[in-house]
């Protein structure tokens, strides 16, 4: 590699940061994107997928950038699931079991009914379309993953050298941007709903949004939150740094440990995706800070915030790379699908949330409907909405859910990949639906247990 070519990396991530910050003055200043809650990188991403080579190539980028952006969602998505387990703590009290694993497991039945869509829809599309292995997994990772998990797809296809890689990451970018938007608005009308059946706990009647939320900036100093606490001394190494030195060590460990489990040809280990290895690796060495007992050398918030930066560019590069051509050949399933999504994902958090959880029942539904199909973020949004102050107690039982459930997530991924290049996709239908009933099963048996027969308005 030349220092030409380390600086035309260089000017490319620069121009896509510039797409990055365009999309946050657009989102400030737009009224319907302040409504809808569309995240900047999502505006940028769109505004380079329209003008740039994609679409009306009215902007003079080199169109081999365009392979160097697809690739970015795939490598950035390494070091954002191998930090997944850095700094997760799980208080094992009959509390804690009570509102978060029934919650924790509804959130992974969901998704892996999404699959199981997704799969379907395949399966009675296939006399139509030519269909490559994998269509359909895009619904889940797309609703429950976000766009960042199109790169993840994308990473997963491309190890594999499959050539169609390019084109399951851009229809998983498609189905996150249905279920980001739909989910807020869906959101935002269940919300209303609730409030005037009396169905919320601390919301009585519809309020206003804070304009901090819609413009994505507030100028009260104040009022800013903390990025995360400095855990190191800057004289020695400065604490974001400190946090993502572990996180990219992490992923170099795991590449020697993928390289040597292919230069050996091990069954198995040679074919499983280098995230995989990560989220094992990280977990190892989570295991090991804590017993040294320097875990205080660890900051959730600022190891999210790390994710958070890489996500934010991966998201940007995925939409603005998408291969939109080919990505609109599958529109009708692809809308078929998401319109269904919407149904089942709504549908099957309403009934077990109000059945199995005891407290806050709308609010811990609401949550999870927004991470369900959009984002972490999106159900703090739309939780924030239903308690302003966060007086309850349902943002700390969402956060431990929304882990336990993501790696949960994150660690099956490998099985369905095999599953529909080696058995296809009605083989998988029946693994994701059996995962998620055994999942259902699990969390209605957790919540009798824990919390008795529940009756909720």
């Amino acid at each position: 590699m030349t220092s030409k070519m380390m600086a035309d990396m260089l000017f490319a991530l620069g121009v896509l940061s510039m797409f990055l910050l365009l999309g946050t003055f657009i989102r400030a200043k737009v009224k319907v994107l302040q409504q809808t809650f569309i995240p900047a990188s999502v505006i940028g991403g769109f505004i380079l997928l329209i003008f740039g080579p994609v679409g009306l190539n009215w902007l003079p980028l080199p169109k081999d950038w365009l392979t160097f952006y697809a690739l970015i969602p795939g490598i950035l998505i390494v070091p954002v699931v191998a930090s997944v387990p850095l700094g997760l703590k799980i208080n094992s009290s009959g509390n804690t079991l009570k509102n978060v694993m029934p919650l924790a497991l509804i959130g992974s039945a969901i998704a892996m009914f999404q699959f199981t869509l997704g799969f379907a829809t395949q399966i009675g599309f296939s006399s139509a379309f030519d269909f490559y292995p994998t269509f359909g997994w895009e619904l889940g990772l797309g609703y429950v993953g976000g766009h960042g998990t199109a790169g993840l797809l994308g990473n997963m296809l491309q190890s594999m050298n499959l050539p169609f890689w390019q084109v399951a990451q851009g229809v998983a970018v498609t189905t996150a941007t249905f279920g980001l938007v739909g989910g807020i608005v869906l959101g935002m009308i269940l919300i209303n709903i609730a409030a005037r059946r009396g169905q919320t706990a601390i919301l009585k009647k519809p309020g206003d949004i804070p304009e901090s939320f819609k413009v994505g900036y507030t100028k009260d100093i104040s009022k800013q939150p903390s990025m995360g606490r400095d855990t190191t001394m800057s004289s020695s190494i400065d604490s974001y740094a400190f946090h993502l030195a572990i996180i990219m060590g992490v992923c170099a460990i795991s590449y020697w440990f993928l390289g040597l489990a292919k230069g050996a040809k091990v069954p198995v280990l040679k074919d499983i995706s280098i995230w995989a290895y990560c989220i094992v690796v990280m977990f190892i060495v989570w295991w090991g800070i804590c017993k040294l007992k320097i875990d205080f050398l660890i900051d959730g918030k600022v190891k999210s915030k790390i994710s958070g930066s890489l996500t934010e560019f991966a998201v940007v590069a995925a939409i603005g790379s998408m291969p939109i051509k080919a990505v609109m050949t599958y529109f009708v399933p692809i809308l078929v699908m998401c319109l269904l999504g919407y149904v089942l994902t709504i549908g099957f958090l309403w009934f077990t949330c109000r059945a199995w959880l005891k407290d806050y029942w709308f609010e811990h539904m609401i949550a999870t409907m927004g991470m369900s199909t959009g984002v972490f973020l999106t159900g703090v949004l739309l939780l924030r909405i239903c308690d302003p102050d966060f007086e309850s107690p349902v943002l700390a039982n969402y956060s431990l859910a929304y882990t336990i459930t993501s790696v949960a997530y994150f660690a099956i991924l490998n099985v369905f990949l095999t599953t529909l290049l080696y058995s296809g996709a009605e083989s998988a239908v029946w693994l994701s639906l059996g995962l998620g009933a055994v999942e259902t099963v699990a969390a209605f048996i957790i919540s009798r247990a824990l919390m008795g027969k529940v009756h909720n308005a």
